[in-house]
């Protein structure tokens, strides 16, 4: 079988999102405009007349107040009082992970240099108004300008209109669309901007790409896509040993981005003992129109389509995605109060004033008088007099009066029982907003707490996005943050701006050469914080904690108690309080210190002046102390003067002694010498006597 050509893989690619494209907005197309026009329900003025209401209130009055808005508003500011955040945590449970910390420092580093919060605020908005909103993840060189900086970093970007442009593959299930195989992110161009970006004129598409679903190519605009395709790739891993007969593996990759790598190892006398075929989950992005495949910009950071999604309210319903937000439900209601308002309008800009019928003959050269009497308000008006049926003048008021327009009593019942679905559906706000002086604080409490809990749905959706985002973030970093001796920013979690030295070689406990920051290999669990759902809540726990410090005697208790309860104040200008609070809590060891927090409070332990009465107090100690040695050395020296006297009379009686046994041995030697000679002249007598006796025997 001949090998396939790049022109007709890409066309191959090209049909595939075609047919794929056009299954997705079969199924979802209605439900996505359903969102587009929820959003443009309450954030469009006039769009709450939009379709055949208004051909039914032509050319009359037609009124909006906006109370979906303001209910929306609510939602969303108390997502923006109260955040989400990103935190890795170690997968082992290890509590004091620093590299962990490091990657919420690049994180939060991150998002603060790609103004982050206008992508979560965008979306989240989007997904409290219409049901659906999105934003993506992208790298970008770090400095466009310096040829020689090939480095990169993590982009938060915003994705406008995500219901009318993000779609991903049917099959994906889970919410944050982790399971999906394809995406597309749609974007629209004029045709001179897009014949002037691509070179390619729609005029000469094959018309029968009108046949989808979807239209590319309409009378002003043209859409092109961002498609990303997961992709199963094949990878060699090549396994050395070394000199110590530990294993080392490496990727294809690995040699192509260090050419020296191979024989750096056969050099350490590393030698390969065998290969092994892996599948990687790659992520392929190409740009394309509905004619073909504009580029192929082949793989993406990670292992992740680095496209985020979001939720208001969110349902499968007969095998299809259905989802919406705020507003949906009350858009009837709105209309009614709409239509309720501008009928009474119309009602009221009708005179209420009686007026009086006259005949024409009785008005006859006094009209401008009736006319200005509205405003000249004249203290009498003229009438002209009428003939009767005999021809005789006769004077006669008004034939009769006009009657004031009167509110139908079906509209006044109607208005009511408007209000209170709207109530019912949007929450009342005003147990909320009405602080009266006889109401508990705990009852204020409880009326914030119901409030919140409708918003609880939002959060909480938004919260399983986060949580995507950083693992998304995580399997980009570990392909993009991994030069050696890379220095790049962190951001604490105080805002406070620092920097961190990547991959960079250090000597273990055990004494093996390491890689200290080693993002490639960052594992890790990601957690959400959501914050408290309103201020509320921490006036509670002030509130609370001022409360145990009127039953507790303890000084040091109630120290720790006014601390927390300052560290939770909320106000303007309180932050350095609260920082205050903090610093004081960890120096009587309640609060855990960070890494930072405890090189801050070493430094100020060694350059903090002594204090006199310490140095006083100090110095006698050291005084009595050395007074105190002084007289053990004194007992000491007496004791050993009277020792060495008892050795000097015990050494004397000894010497005597020895004296003794000498002159002893002396008079024993004169004894042994005066022995030995007797004993040799009595051996020689035995011998003569001896040899006598011989001579004698020989003479006979």
């Amino acid at each position: 079988m001949a090998r396939q050509t790049n022109d007709q893989r890409l066309a191959n690619v090209h049909a595939d999102a075609l047919k794929d494209m056009n299954k997705i907005q079969s199924a979802i197309k209605d439900e996505r405009i359903q969102c587009l026009e929820d959003r443009r329900f309450y954030s469009i003025a006039g769009a709450q007349w939009e379709g055949n209401l208004s051909d039914q209130f032509e050319n009359k009055p037609r009124l909006e107040v906006n109370k979906i808005a303001l209910s929306v508003m609510r939602i969303i500011n108390e997502y923006r009082n109260n955040r989400v955040t990103v935190d890795f945590t170690a997968k082992d449970g290890v509590e004091n992970d620093k590299l962990a910390d490091v990657c919420d420092g690049l994180y939060r580093a991150d998002e603060k240099d790609s103004v982050a919060d206008e992508a979560y605020d965008n979306a989240f908005e989007e997904a409290v108004g219409g049901g659906f909103g999105a934003w993506r993840l992208r790298s970008e060189w770090e400095d466009d300008e310096d040829d020689e900086n090939d480095k990169q970093r993590i982009k938060i970007e915003p994705i406008y209109d995500a219901d009318s442009c993000v779609f991903f593959d049917l099959d994906a299930k889970r919410q944050d669309k982790s399971d999906a195989k394809t995406c597309y992110v749609l974007s629209g161009m004029t045709y001179d901007s897009y014949v002037e970006t691509w070179n390619d004129d729609p005029a000469s598409w094959p018309k029968i790409i009108h046949q989808n679903e979807f239209d590319w190519l309409t009378p002003d605009i043209v859409y092109i896509a961002e498609y990303y395709r997961v992709e199963e790739v094949g990878e060699t891993v090549r396994i050395f040993e070394t000199i110590d007969g530990r294993e080392e593996r490496y990727t294809t990759h690995d040699f192509k981005e260090d050419e020296t790598l191979e024989e750096m190892l056969l050099a350490v006398g590393t030698f390969e003992i065998g290969q092994k075929r892996v599948k990687r989950r790659k992520v392929h992005k190409y740009i394309m129109s509905g004619s073909k495949v504009l580029e192929d910009c082949g793989y993406v950071a990670g292992k992740c389509i680095p496209i985020i999604p979001t939720y208001g309210k969110r349902w499968f319903i007969d095998g299809v995605e259905r989802c919406m937000g705020h507003v949906r439900l009350a858009k009837d209601a709105q209309r009614l109060k709409n239509m309720q308002l501008s009928k009474l309008a119309e009602i009221s800009a009708l005179s209420t004033i009686e007026k009086p019928i006259l005949l024409p003959e009785q008005v006859a050269g006094h009209q401008v008088m009736w006319s200005e009497d509205n405003l000249k308000d004249y203290p009498y008006l003229l009438v002209n007099p009428i003939t009767d049926a005999n021809g005789n003048q006769a004077v006669s008021g008004p034939v009769g009066y006009t009657k004031p327009p009167a509110i139908p009593p079906a509209m006044a019942a109607l208005l009511q029982l408007t209000e209170v679905d709207m109530d019912q559906i949007l929450g009342s706000q005003s147990g909320g907003e009405q602080i009266a002086s006889n109401i508990s604080g705990k009852a204020v409490e409880m009326i914030q707490t119901r409030l919140d809990m409708q918003t609880f749905i939002y959060m909480s959706n938004f919260a399983k996005s986060m949580k995507r985002c950083g693992e998304i973030w995580l399997s980009m970093a570990r392909e993009l943050y991994v030069e050696d001796e890379r220095r790049m920013k962190v951001v604490d979690a105080a805002a406070e701006v620092d920097s961190v030295v990547l991959m960079v070689p250090t000597i273990s406990e055990d004494g093996e050469m390491v890689m200290n920051n080693d993002l490639s290999k960052a594992t890790f669990d990601v957690d959400v914080e959501v914050g408290p759902s309103s201020s509320s809540k921490k006036a509670a726990t002030v509130r609370a904690l001022t409360g145990m410090m009127q039953i507790t005697a303890d000084p040091e208790m109630q120290s720790v108690l006014g601390s927390m309860a300052m560290m939770n104040m909320e106000g303007e200008g309180v932050s350095e309080v609260r920082a205050f609070f903090r610093r004081k809590l960890i120096k009587m060891g309640v609060v855990k210190p960070t890494e930072a927090e405890t090189e801050e409070l070493m430094e100020e332990l060694q350059n903090q002046p002594e204090d006199p009465n310490t140095v006083f107090l100090q110095a006698a100690a050291e005084e009595a102390t050395a007074k105190a040695a002084k007289a053990r050395a004194d007992v000491v020296k007496t004791i050993a003067d009277a020792e060495l006297t008892q050795a000097r009379v015990v050494e004397t009686g000894a010497s005597t002694e020895l004296e003794q046994a000498r002159t002893i041995e002396t008079l024993a030697g004169i004894d042994q010498s005066n022995i030995r000679v007797e004993n040799e002249t009595e051996e020689k007598s035995v011998k003569s006597a001896q040899l006598l006796q011989d001579m004698i025997r020989g003479m006979n």
